[in-house]
């Protein structure tokens, strides 16, 4: 059905946003419906051409950057050259002086604490809910259910003694390495007490206690019983559970019947790669659902195995301190919000001329009204802040940008000057390369920079597509330009004094399933330097946050800021193969495992609106896919296309046999619809091809205007 426009402030305002800002979103801030309108119209019309602008200037620049491969293509590279280039387009920043960072009112999640970070599509309450809850997980269960316990028998809703006991095996470990006792081992404790607020602990030959007794925070009691004691290290809680009653302490001499983790400390509630959101209702979605967790009354009814099911938002933990005072900790994750980029319109609101607004002007403006009802209640932020990732920014004229979006939001919101904190994802090439003056641009708002391999690389290879083809997926986590980046992100970072003020991350673990895996990898994060990393589900911020209490970021951070910086020549190689010698089963295979996974992702996208997902790759393991999987794996094929690796016949066969994978490992689906074999009738199909065979043309290499075209066109 065609939509209903209201006409107000020279804006046409989809009808169903309109009664959603004015009855839900405003009443409660003291800001006028009136001031509202008008001033998102103000800010819309003032800051659209700039926009516009800077897009014109990403499509000049890149044009400029395949005018130089064309005219060098025959030529033996010239690093010295290509960078001298760079600078004299504009495209390289000259980098000023060094300078450190003065964004204030940050709290404890981003600057002190560091520990895993959830990604959540927020159109999803139940999944919302969960990551925010996620601040506090059971070790026992996110231990149980996953392979990090190896047993004989397969998890099974049926108890298994077995699993149940490694699980207390694993975490006597964990405790005696982060929680040390004096000449004995908790393995041994088989009785836990509190004596004048003092911990006691006992062995069978008596008394002992913590080698570092501030360790211990204090104890709550559950009937006048003990019930839990509190620890911390690194500045990560921990709640060791006592009751001797439950199922679980059956194997505990000391009664413990779980160890309840400080897992997820901060979750960025997403409003872009991991949603489809193309239209008013569904960003109403996720507006709702942002609003309802900065009121707190957002509840997620559900049905789950034949039960009727209510998430809500979790109370903070009460407790009584080791000085016998009532204290309390917060029990959710501080909630951050992703805005989309600079890129994409959206047709809930049409401005002046007809034309859509900037998508990312109409999140600055309504996440931050949202947020408003926060900084009243200070639920989240208790230092009044508003915290606002912001993806796919191309380098500091646009992160400038940024800033006065912002600056304006809080004008008309009436929001203290540096109330808008923001988050820069380095995950463009032109942002990598001048992240330094980046991060300059946003020096009282920056709150967090974080990598993204999958977009970087998809950016690494639309930027550089007339260089020649590009080396396979798998050898870029190997290849010198990606060591760089990594490194860069962290010593650009430390240079500007982020340690103790805002967060360095890393990327997300895209395999759910394997979690035993991850524990074995995932480490090397906070090796480099991370003092937070993304994690795809609460059972694996669980899992992740035991590398915190092994590694102190902070000391880590005094030693990193030693090393030397990582080099701009490095940062700026090409992962190109000028003449491969790959086999046409080698192409086939790097070629039928991209399309399996962008069939698999864009199927569900298009027919189902899904814009996350477990998705089985062609070896049934399940990979957490999302738009920047999307690009790597399109753009991929798209290079290899372009310079006559593989043919436009052989994709197509390719992708059709890949469509009859994904039919099967979907045939559970009851809402699925197969692609094979009316191919011609199937959206889904067509936009998978287009991203592929368009992928040249599209702007920087980004999936979003095809999705949503042909989303649209689904919906329709």
């Amino acid at each position: 059905m065609p939509k209903k426009y209201i006409n107000i402030e020279n804006l046409s305002i989809s009808e169903d946003l309109y009664s959603f800002i004015n009855n839900e979103a405003i009443p409660g801030t003291e800001i006028s419906k009136d001031k509202f309108w008008k001033g998102l119209s103000k800010v819309s019309h003032e800051l659209r051409l700039k926009n516009i602008e800077l897009l014109r200037i990403r499509k000049k620049l890149q044009i400029d950057i395949d005018r130089w491969h064309l005219e060098n293509y025959e030529k033996e590279f010239d690093l010295k050259e290509y960078k001298s280039y760079l600078e004299k387009i504009g495209y390289l920043k000259k980098e000023g002086a060094n300078f450190q960072i003065k964004t204030e009112n940050v709290d404890i999640e981003i600057s002190s604490i560091a520990g895993p970070q959830l990604v959540v599509p927020i159109m999803n309450a139940r999944y919302a809910l969960n990551a925010a809850n996620a601040r506090w997980m059971s070790l026992y269960d996110s231990l149980y259910g996953t392979d990090i316990i190896s047993s004989e028998e397969s998890i099974s809703e049926r108890y298994d003694p077995e699993r149940g006991l490694k699980v207390i095996e694993y975490t006597k470990k964990f405790l005696d390495k982060n929680f040390k006792l004096k000449n004995s081992s908790w393995k041994k404790i088989d009785k836990i007490s509190i004596k004048d607020n003092k911990l006691e602990l006992y062995t069978n030959k008596g008394l002992t206690e913590l080698e570092d007794n501030h360790k211990y925070i204090g104890y709550r009691l559950d009937k006048e019983k003990l019930s839990a004691i509190i620890l911390k290290n690194n500045n990560l809680h921990i709640e060791i559970i006592i009751n001797p009653n439950a199922f679980s302490a059956k194997g505990d001499p000391a009664g413990i019947s779980d160890i309840i983790i400080e897992s997820a400390i901060s979750t960025i509630c997403d409003h872009e790669d991991s949603v489809a959101a193309v239209d008013s209702e569904d960003k109403i979605i996720g507006y709702r659902n942002w609003l309802g967790l900065m009121k707190k009354n957002l509840i997620a009814e559900f049905e789950k195995d034949g039960k009727k099911l209510r998430r809500k938002l979790n109370p903070n933990r009460n407790y009584i301190s080791k000085n016998g005072k009532k204290e309390s900790l917060h029990g959710r994750a501080l909630l951050l919000n992703r805005n989309v980029g600079h890129l994409m319109t959206n047709s809930a609101v049409l401005l002046q001329d007809g034309s859509e607004i900037p998508e990312g002007i109409l999140d600055a403006f309504i996440t931050s009204l949202c947020a408003i009802h926060d900084l009243k209640n200070k639920n989240n932020s208790r230092y009044g802040s508003i915290y606002i990732v912001k993806p796919k920014q191309h380098g500091p004229d646009e992160t400038a940008f940024t800033n006065l979006l912002f600056t304006k939001v809080e004008e008309i919101l009436g929001l203290k000057k540096f109330t808008i904190k923001c988050g820069i994802m380095d995950e463009e090439r032109r942002t990598t390369v001048n992240l330094k003056e980046c991060i300059r641009t946003l020096e009282n708002r920056v709150f967090f920079i974080n990598t993204g391999f999958l977009d970087r690389t998809g950016d690494e290879m639309h930027t550089s597509m007339e260089a020649g083809p590009m080396i396979k997926k798998g050898d870029m986590k190997t290849s010198s330009w990606i060591n760089a980046y990594e490194n860069n992100n962290v010593d650009v970072g430390l240079n500007c004094g982020f340690s103790g003020v805002a967060q360095i991350g890393k990327g997300m673990w895209a395999m759910p399933d394997r979690m035993s895996e991850m524990m074995k990898q995932k480490i090397s994060h906070l090796e480099a330097g991370a003092n937070c990393a993304w994690v795809p589900s609460p059972t694996a911020a669980a899992l992740h946050a035991l590398h915190y209490h092994e590694i102190n970021i902070f000391e880590k951070h005094g030693k990193l800021k030693k090393r030397e910086r990582a080099k701009i020549d490095q940062l700026l190689s090409i992962p190109i193969v000028k003449n491969p010698n790959w086999s046409v089963e080698e192409i086939n295979k790097e070629i039928s495992n991209s399309a399996q996974t962008i069939l698999g992702y864009v199927v569900r996208w298009i027919d189902q609106g899904i814009g996350c997902s477990k998705v089985p790759d062609i070896n049934n393991v399940g990979l957490m896919e999302d738009r920047a999987t999307l690009r790597i794996s399109s753009q991929q094929i798209t290079n290899w296309l372009y310079h006559g690796i593989c043919s436009r016949k052989q994709v197509l066969e390719i992708m059709k046999k890949m469509a009859k994978v994904v039919d099967k490992q979907n045939s559970n689906d009851k809402l699925y619809q197969n692609m094979s074999p009316n191919y011609d009738r199937s959206i889904a199909f067509k936009t998978a091809c287009e991203l592929i065979f368009q992928g040249k043309d599209q702007p920087s290499g980004y999936t979003e205007p095809l999705l949503h075209l042909n989303r649209l066109i689904k919906k329709n």
